[in-house]
């Protein structure tokens, strides 16, 4: 039999010849030792000139294609491609991996650089959005990640003179980003006039915010900020691939082949031309430079590196040379000399010395070269050529010898005969030719046996024969020289092959995986004298086996390094190397052979070996030479703990299921019940899978875990207390080195891990988002701050975990196979191991990643447990097979017998260990395991008396041990916990079923007692009173399913699953009777009331048997059921039974023969039933939940008083429901503590216990009742039922408003006037009368200067044009719908609020206000931190498709931090924690994301989803940093941070009568953990914890907006909706209980007042309303102040600068005309006019106003008295503009009627029509008389612009006759003038609004993106050039210029505010 064992002997990189010049840039350096580093394939390359020699770094699996240097020039980074790219970090001198950086990239990372600290790495992805990451990256972290441009990234710098600035240049563009939080924000390059916007290939960042940057076509762009400065013209001939900085100045190197070298300044120092040189050729592109001192480095294109001495410059060394592009795939090795030779399709042949590690011949042919041979002499090399041709060569000068070409198709294969007679040449066209050598290569015969290409050949010793492999997997034999293809097998017994380097016999059958026929093996050579044979592949993976080897799926050593498919392999003559070419990488590998002999000494030095030996996981042959399997570790690997639904997707499946179910939830549902239950005490331990899962605490109590419980037990008591934050089947269990924390890792699709206090039972952390599947292994760190955790996905992730702040250090795929166990090292906590099937591997952290490497044991065994010992380098492990194995770091010292059977548990003690195994046995070791000091033997005759319970066996399998309190404890297979003492005797303490599910449950007719029957073949007798033991057990035959006791509880009946059932003593367990009638299981088992006269056994074949119980016959049976029977019951006379079957049918059967009766429904309610266990009929129709199609009710048991039902279901929950349940969906009480389904419940005789029984999990629970009325309010306290009652309190129209209301993103945002047409730059131009005449005039015309285009006022001084606009003053608040955004600053001397996309604060005693203007889009939250270190810190979240928080500081607007987030749609709510360094946000996304940021570092700490509906306002508690809570429709949460997981609680109503859960408005807080909560109804919800206790009915009369919790009072404030009355008012101060209160009346005259946000001060109170006012209340004496105006109400749509004042009117959607005065910054006046208003103009003097309406009517207001001059309504439509003639004589007035009427003002106050302007083709939007009042210009709604004549109406169509008018004024959006504001992105928008400057030079636009622009007047010229203005939401109605130019006032639509800008007008 061969040695089916890998090879003992290896490989080792020795040289690697080549340079990644293709495709790459910027990828070589000089190191801080001088050598020089690059990468080629998947290898970085340390390359040491002086000595020549190389070391290579191989922790890559794919091509590297990027690399980066540390500034201390020591560390790389390198970043490769793949699917799931990584990035190493590696230290250059020891070769060692720092840091593994990975999840982030896709398909590759094409950039990478250090900061100049080298903290930070920046990383560039090959992605579609060539994503940009910065990482922290010695830990493995990003610290911010953004898409960085739509096409390819070349370069990224960062800035090395600016902290966290970068810059990033690609495909046509070059950004400039900044850093902050976690946002990366760019600022795109402005190319403009000085160059070409073109490619930009790499840069370099100088002082002062210089950037240099090379251009594709070779010019040198210098840039100032984002701006381009200045072009260094033709620095290259063409593009400039790489740019270096050094001290001296920087290098460049291009195309052209040139580097030139420049100063600091960037003044040229010197060029050196490379194709000049001796070594230079035409063509050579430079790729890569490095200047250090006065060398240079430099990397072609062609795989070529130089060396350049400065003052040297014409003679660069060569010193690394390659081949170039194209695939390699030619390969010889020398006869009789250490040389290779390679031929490539770079049409090169090149000889390489492999003693020198050199290229010593290079010669060039005229064809793409793909095979070649040497003969046997030594003298003539051929060469195969894709073309079909070949060439023979003389080695010694490289002349040709022959030249021959007789096919059409390449040739793949050449091979010399032995002898050296003939040359075979097998090519593409599926034939080998022979050629005869001394007859110069004459063609001598010919192999046609092939029908597809030759893909390998070999000639036999004696040259006599031939054989092929062919395309198609076919392997033929040819006699030589003629080529007669030999069929008889038998002549080729004997054959002795010269060489083999086919891929197709008996002998390499080991070369292929067992189950797979492909053929991605491309070369195979054996080496005859070692035996051994190596293998190239399609995966870069160069495989040794041993040779021959004959059964396929032989155990092989892999060696990585070539990226992609290795074309060949070939030994050298001597057997010493072998060499290895890749195809795609171009490269030639050469590896040194260390055969078996030295392989003993080589393994201590090759620490950096890359080999992964046979055993690793790809080797998929089967595992003959490993012992079999132990059944127990068997059953335990075949575990998946898969579930068919998780309790994670119920959320899902709920809503899902409650669209079908809407209605239903409508009706009045069953309410839940009154009494509650409380779990008591569990029988149970998990031991038959976990180990290792049993331990004392600090203070002796023992804590484990069982289903989804973990368990802390006091011994001295016998009692047992739970953690119960688990939703799911536990796995696995480790403590705290300080014994007082936990840590327990359970099942789940995205699984958790647990860790909590033992005392508290409180969570510290919950670290998820990792594991899929579960859990299986946990260790903590010797220092208790690191926690190891192991999923079960396929890959067994392994993840290092810094468990108290919930982040993941690093993780990694552990293996494919199962693994048991994981511990850290005590001595070092950056190295851990794993141990588990056929698996030990030892770890060491690496940034984010883990290295691991495979302990060094001959045969591979499974290891069950693991443990450090006395130094940082010994591991003891025991095995499956009772070995303990002796590790000294990776390598097997040696192994010591232990136990018999698997060691399954091992724990190290201070002087020695302690072992348990499947023997039964605990052993105690010395220090070295030489002698065993120790045995017990855990058996029934040396159980204690104090026992709990009784051994089912002697020697039960151990799987847990741990010592303590001088003890030992001890954890079985079959589920019992043993205290061991030093001297012998043990205790029993707790135990349970074995493994098996549980079914049978039978509760004892008058005694605090239950029985039990599982499939683990037990009958077991617990005792429920307060001693908690196991009475009794007896062994069956079969495991049972169900059990039963006899009304007198003497006798007790159990059935078993092979269709018997037995009668047994209740006492004693002894049979009385038994019986075996049927085939299936028997399900379910009942006594008959009263005297217990009859049995009925129900079985799974469909039939109840009834049995006289004192005959012992069966005297009847129940047929006609269709299916298995589930459930049974007896009524109370012992007559009728009710039965359920596994299809949801009921029937009914008298007793005692049998027959079938029918009852109708209202009948079943009226019998009185002995017991209620069934799951079916009207009665308790409501407990079938919602998601009935997942998952079953199993079990039902009504309480004796027949008040309450409790049912257990499949997804391991115990409910509570009031009796009878009828009505679907009724309300529950729920219980989470089984794992999966519960199979049974059962109520005591006297209702005080329930108890119930889990399938999977094994366990007993026992649950105490607590009846309505005694309950203190525990926290155990169950979750409420699944459907929230649709009744939410009522309806308000600012909270449905504020519910669904759209936030338009700016963006994206439409046109605002239903506008129809062609829009003007994309209308044709109408040819004037002269063109179209042919008519060409003179350039310089005699007629008159054409006329000014627009009347200026200020004509005597020198018109001077605007440069620039400066946001002055906002009048505005957003209170309509946004909320507690409104503060105090500075103890009450400023205050902060936001309208549109801005900050505002305004100091209240100069009224100046300053803005925050970062945003991007409307500002819809603002939070100010409380924490005296963070003083005047505000935080601010936006609209957004992916919004962003910005944290600033109120009084320098810096803006601190920003966090990118994923809250789509914006950002609601905001708050900041206790200590001000967490941040808390509430998205608008339909999850409604809660999200808690460490916003200085801009790093999420955690996230989660925060309910289906939204959520109004979430806010921490203020004496916390960990619990928050969270309001919004029917919502209200109570949130824990634990770690990085976010824990919730719903808010529990059932304690207060008839509480119903109302939309939550706003939230406050009090001292004990109190909440108060305003409700849409008007009351305030008081919690303790997260159950109601309390309602403050009509705290207001309307919806509690708002409420504001005092911190050094604790006083509350709250604001609501109501009318002002003599006692109430919407503004109340309450004390600290929410008890008294003082209102308080806003004096705004509104009708209802409506407060939207309140906060505190020093004896003020700071109030925002509805209306957009802010209002300042006095506590003592209740005065109002009012400090903020603005409209209520928008859009904003009439604007009016007076004439000669600073002051100008708004008119507005609210009915109000307001006049404001900017110098004062405050509002004047209002009118109400009780109608939405469109329009307002002053008239010429400035004496009288015309305002316009939405109803049609107009009114003129005198200015001096406001009384009215005179009204009209001659329009049913909105007036759109109104004007004043310039001479005051006449009214133009255009509406939406498509028309414009014109009044005669000289005729008086009575307003007649004289004339109205017809053919308007849409609707009017701007209106302009010329200067002499004699025409009017319209801008329409068709894009079109009209002149008419005034007063007669008539239109003017001849354009030069329009050419001539000045105009008064120009508002209009259209016309040739202006034809310029229009921008190219309009299509969906539109320019709204304009206004010319009075001066005439300039023309300010708003448009539907909200920004004001400012431009040239006029602006004929399409797309013109202009300034842009953000501020405004989406939207501007209207701009103007207020007289003398000093301001322009802008109008918001969504944002309803009034924007005032100084101008800032040109220098003379």
């Amino acid at each position: 039999m061969a040695d089916r064992t890998a090879p003992n002997c290896h490989l080792r990189l020795e040289w690697v010849y080549g340079y990644r010049g293709h495709q790459c840039r910027n990828n070589l350096y000089y190191t801080a030792a001088k050598e020089i580093v690059y990468f080629v394939a998947g290898v970085g390359v340390v390359y040491n000139t002086r000595e020549h020699k190389q070391k290579f770094y191989l922790g890559h699996n794919d091509d590297i294609i990027s690399l980066a240097l540390h500034p201390e020039r020591v560390l790389v980074a390198t970043g490769q491609v793949g699917k799931e790219p990584y990035i190493c970090v590696w230290d250059s001198y020891t070769l060692q991996t720092v840091s593994i950086l990975k999840d982030v990239h896709t398909h590759g990372i094409a950039c990478l650089a250090f900061d100049l600290e080298g903290q930070c790495l920046v990383s560039v992805g090959l992605d579609s959005k060539n994503t940009i990451c910065v990482w922290d990256w010695r830990r493995g972290k990003v610290l911010a990640a953004a898409p960085g441009h739509t096409d390819r990234i070349f370069d990224i710098s960062w800035d090395l003179y600016q902290p966290s600035k970068l810059v990033s240049c690609g495909v046509k563009h070059i950004k400039f980003w900044s850093l902050c939080g976690n946002a990366l924000t760019p600022k795109r390059g402005v190319f403009g006039k000085t160059g070409d916007l073109q490619t930009i290939l790499c840069l370099a960042c100088a002082k002062d915010e210089v950037t240099y940057s090379g251009a594709l076509n070779g010019d040198i762009y210098v840039w100032k900020g984002i701006n381009l400065m200045r072009t260094v013209q033709g620095a290259h001939g063409s593009g400039i691939f790489s740019m270096n900085v050094c001290e001296e100045g920087f290098a460049t190197g291009g195309r052209d082949g040139c580097v030139r070298l420049w100063d600091l300044n960037f003044k040229p120092i010197t060029v050196i031309d490379l194709r000049e040189t001796d070594q230079g050729y035409k063509g050579l592109s430079v790729r890569s430079v490095c200047w250090r001192g006065d060398h240079i480095l430099v990397g072609t294109q062609d795989s070529e590196i130089f060396e350049v001495v400065v003052h040297d410059r014409t003679k660069p060394f060569l010193i690394m040379q390659g081949h170039c592009e194209g695939e390699l795939w030619a390969l010889a090795v020398h006869p009789t000399k250490p040389l290779a030779m390679t031929g490539s399709d770079d049409r090169s042949v090149r000889i390489w010395s492999l003693i020198d590690h050199a290229l010593i011949a290079r010669c060039n042919m005229e064809e793409p070269i793909r095979c070649a041979a040497v003969s046997t002499d030594g003298i003539h090399l051929a060469l195969g050529m894709k073309d079909g041709s070949f060439t023979v060569l003389r080695v010694r000068d490289m002349t040709e010898v022959v030249h021959i070409k007789d096919r059409k198709e390449a040739i793949h294969e050449l091979k010399y005969s032995p002898d050296g007679a003939h040359l075979a040449v097998g090519s593409n066209d599926n034939s080998v030719d022979i050629y005869g050598v001394v007859q110069r290569y004459k063609k001598v015969g010919e192999c046609i046996g092939s029908n597809s290409f030759i893909t390998h050949m070999d000639w036999s010793t004696d040259s006599k024969y031939l054989q092929t492999n062919d395309g198609s997997g076919r392997r033929l034999f040819y006699r030589m020289p003629s080529g007669k293809e030999v069929t008889n097998r038998e002549e080729l017994k004997l054959v002795q092959w010269a060489s083999w380097t086919c891929v197709l016999g008996p002998e390499v059958n080991g070369i292929w995986p067992k189950y797979s026929d492909i053929n991605d093996i491309n070369s195979v050579d054996a080496n005859f004298n070692n035996q051994v044979l190596v293998t190239a592949d399609d995966y870069g993976l160069v495989k040794l086996l041993r040779y021959p080897c004959v059964k396929k799926g032989a155990k092989f050593k892999k060696y990585l390094g070539h990226s992609a498919h290795i074309t060949n392999a070939r030994w050298s003559h001597d057997y010493q190397w072998v060499i290895t070419i890749g195809g795609a990488d171009h490269s030639v590998f050469q590896w040194k052979f260390v055969p078996e002999r030295k392989s003993k000494e080589a393994v201590h030095i090759a620490t950096q070996e890359t080999f992964a030996d046979s055993n690793s996981e790809e080797s998929d042959s089967d595992q003959s030479d490993v012992p079999e399997m132990d059944s127990e570790i068997e059953q335990e690997t075949q575990l998946t703990y898969r579930r068919q639904v998780y309790k994670e997707d119920l959320p899902q499946l709920k809503e899902q299921c409650k669209e079908k179910h809407r209605a239903t939830a409508m009706k009045k549902r069953e309410r839940a019940p009154g009494s509650g239950v409380k779990l008591h005490f569990i029988h149970g331990y998990r031991g038959y899978d976990c180990r290792s899962n049993l331990f004392y605490t600090q203070t002796g109590e023992i804590v484990y875990h069982v289903a989804a419980i973990g368990v802390v037990y006091n011994r001295q008591q016998n009692t047992q207390r739970f953690y119960m934050g688990h939703d799911d089947d536990i796995l696995c269990l480790a403590i705290h080195p300080l014994k007082d924390f936990v840590a327990t890792g359970q099942v789940g699709r995205d699984s958790s891990i647990h860790i909590w206090d033992t005392e508290t039972l409180k969570p510290m952390s919950v670290l998820r988002g990792f594991h899929q599947l579960g859990v299986c292994a946990l260790d903590f760190s010797v220092d208790g701050k690191r926690l190891a955790s192991v999923g079960l996905d396929d890959n067994h992730t392994i993840v290092l975990w810094d468990w108290r702040k919930g982040e993941k250090l690093s993780a990694m795929r552990g293996s494919k196979d199962k693994i048991f166990v994981v511990k850290i090292n005590p001595y070092l906590p950056d190295k851990l191991i794993t141990a588990g099937v056929k698996h030990m591997k030892f770890w060491h952290k690496a940034g984010g990643g883990l290295i691991g490497r495979k302990g060094n044991m001959g045969k591979t065994e499974t290891m069950m447990c693991a443990v450090y010992g006395w130094s940082e380098e010994m591991v003891f492990s025991g095995t499956c097979t009772g070995d303990i194995c002796i590790w000294r770091d990776m390598f097997l010292m040696k192994t010591v017998k232990a136990h018999d059977g698997p060691v399954f548990s091992v724990h190290a003690l201070e002087k020695g260990f302690v072992t348990g195994g499947k023997d039964g046995i605990v052993a105690l070791w010395d220090d070295t395991f030489e002698r065993c000091l120790k045995t017990y033997a855990i058996k029934r005759a040396v159980l204690a008396p104090g026992s709990k319970g009784l051994l089912l066996e002697d020697n039960p399998s151990i799987r847990a041990i741990s010592l303590g309190h001088g003890h030992i404890l001890v954890g079985t297979k079959n589920g019992e916990i043993l205290e061991v003492d030093k001297s012998g005797p043990i205790t029993l303490l707790v135990q349970g079923h074995m493994e098996g599910e549980v079914w049978g449950l039978a509760t004892h007719p008058h005694l605090p007692l239950c029985a039990t029957v599982s499939d683990d073949k037990t009958l077991r007798i617990w005792d429920l009173s307060p001693s908690h033991c196991m009475l009794a057990v007896r062994k069956l035959r079969k495991g049972g399913r169900c059990c039963c006791f006899s009304p007198d509880g003497k006798a007790l009946a159990v059935g078993l699953n092979d269709g018997s059932f037995l009668i047994v003593n209740a006492d004693t367990l002894e049979d009385l009777v038994s019986f075996h009638h049927r085939k299936d299981i028997i399900s379910d088992i009942r006594f008959s009331p009263g005297s217990g006269k009859y049995l009925a056994v129900a079985s799974g074949d469909t039939f109840v048997d009834i049995y006289n119980v004192m005959s012992s016959k069966r005297v009847g049976v129940c047929k006609g059921c269709l299916n298995y029977i589930t459930h049974l019951d007896w009524d109370k006379r012992g007559k009728l039974l009710q039965v359920n079957t596994s299809a949801k049918e009921q029937f009914f059967f008298e007793a005692p023969r049998g027959k079938r009766q029918t009852i109708p429904a209202t009948e079943v309610e009226k019998i009185d039933w002995s017991t209620w266990t069934c799951v079916l009929g009207t009665s308790v129709e409501g407990i079938w939940p919602l998601i009935n199609e997942v998952t079953e009710v199993t079990a039902a048991c009504l309480s004796n008083d027949r008040k309450v039902l409790a049912t257990g279901d499949d997804l391991g929950y115990v409910k509570l429901f009031k009796y009878p349940v009828k009505g679907k969906y009724a309300k529950f009480k729920r219980y989470v503590a089984h794992s999966t389904h519960v199979t049974n419940v059962r109520w005591t005789h006297d209702d005080s216990l329930l108890v119930t029984v889990g399938g999977g999990d094994t366990c007993l629970m026992i649950w105490a009742h607590e009846p309505e009325g005694h309950r203190e309010f525990k926290l155990c306290d169950s979750e409420e039922s699944d459907i929230e009652s649709e009744d939410d309190g009522g309806y308000d129209s600012d909270v449905t408003r504020e519910n669904e209301i759209n936030y338009t993103i700016k963006a994206l945002s439409s046109n605002m006037r239903p506008m129809t047409g062609v829009k003007p730059h994309l209308q044709l131009k109408e040819p004037s009368v002269d063109e179209r005449q042919g008519v060409v005039r003179p350039p310089v015309s005699r007629a008159l200067p054409q006329p000014e285009k627009l009347q200026t006022n200020n004509v005597g001084k020198k018109k001077r044009p605007i440069e620039d606009l400066v946001l002055e003053l906002v009048f505005g608040y957003r209170g309509n719908d946004c909320r507690n955004n409104v503060h105090y600053l500075n103890e009450g001397a400023d205050i902060i609020y936001h309208t549109a996309s801005i900050g505002i604060v305004l100091n209240l005693t100069t009224s100046c206000q300053s803005f925050y203007v970062e945003h991007s889009d409307d500002i819809l939250c603002l939070t100010i931190n409380q924490h005296p270190k963070f003083p005047n810190v505000v935080a601010t979240g936006q609209v957004a498709t992916s919004p962003s928080i910005h944290v600033w500081d109120a009084m320098t607007k810096q803006t601190l931090s920003v966090l990118r987030c994923f809250h789509s749609g914006g950002v609601c709510s905001i708050s900041f924690s206790a200590t001000g360094k967490l941040l808390l946000s509430v998205g608008l996304d339909h999850e409604h994301t809660v999200t808690i940021w460490k916003w200085q570092e801009g790093a999420k700490v955690a996230s989660r989803v925060g309910h289906t509906q939204r959520i109004f306002v979430a806010e921490f508690r203020p004496d916390s940093d960990t619990h928050f809570v969270s309001v919004g429709i029917k919502h209200v949460r109570f949130w824990t941070l634990a770690g990085r997981a976010l824990l919730s609680k719903k808010g529990v109503l059932s304690s207060i009568e008839d509480a119903r859960m109302q939309t939550m408005l706003s939230v406050a807080f009090g001292a004990n953990n109190l909440t108060f909560t305003g409700t849409i109804s008007g009351d305030v919800c008081v919690w303790k914890e997260h159950i109601l206790v309390r309602i403050v009915a009509k705290a207001h009369t309307g919806p509690v907006f708002t409420m504001y919790t005092t911190l050094r009072d604790g006083l509350i404030v709250t604001g609501g909706k109501e009318r002002p009355s003599k006692e109430g008012g919407a503004l109340k101060l309450w004390d600290q209980e929410l008890k008294r209160c003082r209102a308080f009346r806003l004096e705004t005259g509104q009708i209802i007042d409506c407060v939207r946000s309140v906060c505190r001060g020093k004896g003020k109170i700071l109030v925002g309303t509805r209306n957009a006012e802010i209002i300042e209340v006095g506590e003592k004496n209740a005065a109002c102040n009012i400090l903020v105006n603005g409209h209520m109400d928008g859009p904003i749509w009439g604007l009016g600068t007076h004439p000669s004042r600073d002051v100008f009117l708004s008119a507005a959607e609210d009915g109000t005309v307001r006049l404001w005065d900017i110098p004062e910054k405050k509002m004047l006046n209002k009118v109400n006019l009780g109608h939405p208003a469109r329009t307002i103009s002053y008239s010429p003097e400035g004496d009288m106003v015309a305002i316009g309406m939405k109803n049609g009517e107009f009114i003129i207001l005198l200015v001096a008295s406001l009384k009215i001059w005179g009204k009209k309504r001659d329009r049913r439509s909105p007036i759109q503009d109104i004007r004043f003639s310039p001479n005051s004589c006449y009214l133009a007035v255009g509406s939406t009627e498509s028309a414009v009427d014109f009044y005669d003002l000289t005729l008086g106050p009575q307003l007649n029509r004289i004339n109205c302007c017809r053919d308007i083709p849409s609707f009017v939007m701007q209106m302009d008389f010329s200067a002499d009042s004699a025409y009017v210009q319209i801008s329409t709604g068709a894009y079109k612009r009209l002149v008419y004549e005034v007063p007669s109406g008539k239109q003017v169509t001849e354009q030069s006759h329009i050419d001539r008018i000045t105009w008064a004024t120009w508002t209009s959006v259209l016309g040739d003038e202006v034809i310029g504001i229009w921008s190219r992105n309009t299509d969906k928008a539109d320019v709204t609004c304009a206004c010319v400057s009075h001066s005439g030079l300039n023309i300010v636009t708003g448009d539907d993106f909200g920004m004001v622009k400012l431009f040239d007047f006029p602006c004929p010229e399409k797309f013109a050039k202009h300034k842009r203005f953000l501020g405004h939401s989406a939207h501007l109605t209207n701009v103007r210029f207020t007289n003398g130019d000093r301001f322009v006032v802008s109008a918001g639509g969504d944002d309803r505010s009034l924007f005032v800008w100084r101008c800032v007008h040109a220098p003379h």
